[in-house]
């Protein structure tokens, strides 16, 4: 096969594919499924709600996907790279690289301004100081908070600490945004403005969002939605 070819298959294949995936945890002797032969493709630039009841597995598979758990069984394959076989090591530098994180209850630094709060990622990174503002400028641009940059949390609604958070996890710039319950403490108004702003990232910025959500509404604004049940993958 050529190369242009070759890369051809590569710019068209899935960004996360999921081949019979499964995981199952220890609980003193009995051995507990979570999730059970899991297969799914997400392309690049798609935007998924991940939805089911409590104990479906849902934050399960957002941990697998964001290479903070590992399956116990299955291919994992996220922009061509099998991260199932990754050591934790390997794990934290591709996680630093690849994947952003936007959870429900923000996890800022109180003590941080909200441009150091989002500077944290990069200081994984091999980026100078100089860069590092760039960069933390050009994420608080994106979600509307530059005049905001020396505010501290506490300073913030919560609407406004969620866009920090939201800039933090794009400030690398990674292949996917993975959302935990995005909006679960938010008012409804603000939950829209937050929701409104993550389809347009998928949308401006092509950023592939994978959300998990208790709220119909909030799974309202994806491209798709998957159902989970029991750890099993039940429909789409």
């Amino acid at each position: 096969m050529s190369n242009s070819a070759a890369e051809a298959m590569t710019e068209s294949s899935a960004l996360v594919s999921l081949k019979n995936i499964s995981k199952t945890y220890k609980k003193g002797k009995e051995l507990v499924p979570v999730l059970t032969d899991i297969n799914l493709e997400i392309n690049r630039g798609d935007f998924v709600a991940l939805m089911g009841p409590s104990g479906s597995g849902k934050t399960t598979l957002l941990n697998l996907l964001g290479g903070l758990d590992s399956p116990s069984a299955g291919e994992l394959i996220i922009a061509g790279q099998r991260i199932d076989k990754y050591s934790s090591g390997q794990l934290t530098k591709w996680r630093a690289r690849n994947v952003g994180f936007i959870f429900q209850f923000y996890n800022l630094m109180p003590v941080l301004s909200a441009e150091k709060n989002v500077e944290l990622p990069l200081l994984l990174t091999n980026l100078s100081s100089k860069e590092r503002k760039m960069h933390v400028a050009a994420a608080l641009d994106l979600v509307g908070l530059s005049e905001r940059a020396k505010h501290y949390p506490r300073e913030l609604s919560g609407g406004q600490e969620q866009r920090v958070a939201i800039a933090r996890a794009l400030v690398s710039d990674p292949n996917l945004l993975l959302c935990d319950e995005p909006t679960g403490d938010l008012d409804r108004a603000t939950a829209d403005e937050i929701l409104a702003l993550m389809q347009e990232l998928n949308r401006e910025q092509q950023k592939t969002i994978i959300m998990v959500t208790h709220d119909p509404r909030a799974a309202d604004h994806a491209r798709r939605t998957l159902h989970l049940d029991k750890g099993k993958l039940i429909q789409e």
